[in-house]
């Protein structure tokens, strides 16, 4: 930070005895009504100054080091504006413990065809002084009316030379002390006699004044002594600026500041004009220089953060709609010439045409959009609250944050998201390629199969997210069709299969020769072979869309920033890899070097990874087939594991719990079978359709959605819950989402969701078959896939700020229902 220069105390009795001598002789010489000519008074006060600075010079190094003055423009701060076309203000900020005489001010017009009349001074408070008696003075602030008189072809523009002096209470006076202020006066009311009945109502310059401000300008700078190679460029000359579109969220402005010129950092202000479903993003403005003791606008002195040469911004847009549009750009800035003359504000008005976003966004209330008080703002949509759903503010964390806050805030999105029934699978998974090493495999090892194969993992997150962020594609939906599924389901009975010691079958056609080929080069952990089972792991396994994930999706999309929203990916991939490196080590040091237990653990994860093939195809099966899949394994299971076989005399208590796990799994393997035959659908809860069904006229009541497949039909369906005076509730579902599932069992079937849905008309989008009308309706609303839940008041406009991506227990639902129900 800059430290003001201060003066010593030292010479501040001597500094005042000889300052007031000097203008208590001109007076007696002169007379009190005697006003001194311009040459004498120049003369007098350069006497002064040059007297003044001698005693300073031969004092100071006597001076106390210890106690410190401001300097003049620091403790007495100067501003000054208009009062009407006939009068300025001009105001001294005075620092705490310093005053100012109030028979020392003068003021004097620099500008040819301008000249000031005698000042309105205010009442002053009387300081008795030990060696001059009474005399007024000012504390704290003082503004003075200063008169002005204009004559023909003046201009607009007044530089001012303001002289005063003043004191500190600690014992120094400041010599008399001289300040500029460069003024815009209003129009005289005689130079433009229509502007009086019908001003124009737009914040750009009439014609007439464009064409006076460099005339005016050019005039101030011969009065200020400037030649002709020295003329002063109109601002539009000095600060060229443009502004195009760089894609469907951005635009990139540029200002060309002119030599001998700058711009003022904190005076840049960006707004969209109302009328369109655009608002400005979250920004930053570039760095600039730092100004050590600059004119500021207001006149006054000080450290400042200035632009030279070129100034580039890319201003990022959030659209509420994906249609090409088009929208009023307003720039606002000022800046200043190095001979210290300082331009008026300068507004620029710049249309603009955007092409169709990819992606949309919850638009800001009107009071977050505005950029400042007085300034346009874009339009918003109709919610009164300053509700932000999820995945925006997760955007606006990337948009906000610096590089390691969104590192760090990404990982712990991922670690949370380890835990979710998209990541589950992965566990059997990477356990199997573990355990597929045999008893010689060494911690080492083992930290690096999983490793590999989080890393494989991590890369295809980032890779498919980015590509889905700019492309609006979500690639892992496209794995999500019934070939795809059974063709990896059945990779994973094959390895299963290598885990029970069958392998050593020669399978007779070329194809399956080639998945055996895989599967033992996946048996012997080659690290390819790890890699691509991440990367297959990443496209099928996991494919659910969740809040973290489509908020970095979102910032990509609307800034183009593939880098940072990269980085958040591979965060994000990471966190949830960090687990299944945990487990993964831990398999490798737990797992039994030699002997009959290998067999056992090699059959576990062999169960697992049948397991795995089941999760895969549940996605594609009717719910009581997959349930009756789940039953046949987990009493297969129970069997191997001795349910059936008596203990022998003396079983270690080992086997004693082998057996009881087992035990447990044929129950629960029967419960299942029960639960298919009565048309169970709940793996957790296997028996609820016999509990449903038996209560004959008392059975739960479910929510029914009305399905929809294209926008036509959702637009159809909104109009007609409008029509009813009900808003709607749209959700986006696929068989192969396992978060949708979630949401059907545990949340939408709970009675207090139930109750909560009834105020909505119900809509659902099957985007199971990811077909032409699924990827359209999708890219309408900007959804990566699924799970999403839109709503619509009763006009049929979206409530965007109350979108819901990924999964919510019933509690919070309901809430949720509650608040977006307008």
């Amino acid at each position: 930070m800059h430290r003001p220069q201060r003066l010593s105390p030292g010479i501040g009795a001597a500094v005042e005895r000889r300052q007031t001598a000097i203008d208590d002789t001109a007076t007696e010489q002169q007379g009190p009504g005697h006003r001194p000519s311009r040459g004498t008074s120049a003369a007098r006060r350069l006497l002064a100054v040059a007297l003044t600075w001698l005693i300073v010079a031969g004092v100071l190094p006597l001076a106390s080091a210890e106690d410190e003055f401001l300097m003049p423009d620091q403790a007495f701060r100067i501003s000054g504006e208009a009062d009407g076309p006939d009068a300025v203000r001009v105001r001294w900020e005075i620092a705490d413990g310093y005053y100012m005489y109030q028979s020392k001010f003068g003021f004097q017009a620099d500008t040819v065809g301008i000249s000031t009349g005698s000042p309105r001074m205010p009442a002053a408070e009387t300081k008795e002084d030990e060696f001059f008696g009474k005399v007024q003075v000012y504390r704290d602030s003082v503004e003075i009316r200063v008169p002005v008189t204009r004559g023909t072809g003046s201009g607009n523009f007044l530089t001012l030379e303001a002289t005063s002096q003043g004191c500190a209470d600690a014992g120094l006076c400041y010599p008399p002390h001289r300040q500029r202020l460069l003024l815009e006066l209003p129009e005289m009311a005689a130079a433009t006699p229509v502007a009086a009945e019908a001003a124009p109502a737009a914040e750009t310059p009439s014609p007439t004044q464009r064409e006076q401000s460099p005339k005016a300008l050019a005039g101030l700078g011969q009065s200020l002594g400037l030649g002709a190679d020295d003329d002063i460029l109109p601002a539009e000359e000095a600060f060229l600026f443009s502004a195009e579109v760089a894609g469907p969220d951005q635009i990139q402005l540029t200002w060309d500041v002119a030599e001998g010129t700058y711009l003022y950092s904190h005076m840049l202000e960006l707004a969209l004009e109302d009328g369109s479903e655009v608002a400005i993003g979250p920004y930053e403005r570039p760095a600039g220089d730092i100004k050590k003791d600059s004119i500021l606008p207001d006149g006054s002195v000080g450290d400042v953060e200035v632009y030279h040469d070129r100034v580039d911004l890319t201003l990022p847009l959030l659209r509420g709609s994906s249609a090409p549009t088009e929208v009023t750009l307003i720039a606002k800035y000022q800046g200043c010439a190095e001979i210290g003359i300082c331009y008026p504000p300068q507004t620029q008005r710049v249309t603009l045409s955007l092409p169709e976003a990819l992606v949309t966004a919850a638009l800001p209330t009107a009071a977050a959009a505005a950029t400042a008080t007085d300034a346009p703002t874009a339009s918003a949509p109709s919610d009164a609250d300053d509700t932000v759903s999820e995945q925006d503010r997760i955007a606006s964390v990337l948009a906000n944050s610096g590089v390691w806050v969104v590192i760090a805030a990404f990982f712990g999105f991922g670690l949370l998201l380890a835990f979710t029934p998209c990541v589950f699978p992965m566990i059997p998974i990477l356990s199997g390629i573990i355990a597929g090493q045999g008893p010689n495999i060494t911690t080492r090892k083992a930290f690096t199969l999983s490793l590999v194969y989080v890393l494989a993992m991590a890369l295809t997150y980032t890779v498919v997210g980015v590509l889905a962020g700019l492309f609006g594609a979500n690639l892992q939906a496209a794995f999500q069709n019934p070939w795809v599924l059974t063709s990896f389901a059945l990779i994973f009975v094959l390895l299963a299969l290598s885990m029970f010691g069958f392998y050593d079958l020669q399978l007779p056609s070329s194809f399956q020769s080639k998945l055996a080929e895989i599967s033992n080069k996946q048996e012997g952990g080659t690290l390819i072979g790890v890699a691509i089972m991440g990367l297959l792991s990443a496209l099928i396994v996991g494919p659910c869309v969740a809040p973290p994930l489509f908020g970095a999706l979102i910032y990509i999309s609307q800034t183009g920033d593939a880098v940072l929203g990269g980085i958040a990916l591979f965060a994000l991939s990471m966190g949830m890899g960090v687990p299944l490196i945990a487990i993964g080590t831990s398999a490798g040091k737990l797992l039994p070097r030699a002997g009959g237990w290998m067999d056992a653990v090699k059959a576990v994860f062999g169960v697992a990874l049948l397991g795995v093939a089941i999760f895969m195809m549940e996605r594609i099966l009717p719910p009581a087939v997959a349930m009756l899949l789940w039953g046949l394994l987990l009493i297969c299971s129970a069997v191997y594991m001795g349910a059936l076989t008596q203990l022998p005399q003396g079983a270690s208590g080992w086997s004693k719990l082998w057996k009881g796990l087992g035990v447990f799994l044929l129950i629960y393997g029967a419960l299942m079978l029960l639960g298919a035959a009565a048309g169970g659908k709940d793996t957790v809860q296997p028996l609820r359709g016999l509990a449903v069904g038996g209560g004959g006229g008392g059975a739960a009541a479910e929510a029914v959605f009305t399905p929809v497949k294209t926008l036509e039909d959702l637009d159809r369906e909104v109009a007609k819950a409008g029509a009813l005076g009900k808003p709607v509730m749209f959700d986006f579902y696929a068989d192969w989402c396992v978060t949708c599932k979630e949401l059907e069992r545990y949340t939408f079937s709970d009675p207090a969701v139930i109750a909560e849905m009834e105020r909505f008309v119900l809509l659902k989008a099957d985007v199971t078959a990811n077909d032409a009308d699924d990827q359209a309706l999708m890219k309408h609303f900007g959804i990566i896939g699924p799970p999403a839940i839109l709503y619509f008041d009763t006009s049929g406009e979206e409530r965007k700020n109350y979108r819901l991506v990924g999964f919510k227990p019933a509690d919070a639902f309901v809430e949720h229902l509650r608040r977006a129900a307008p």
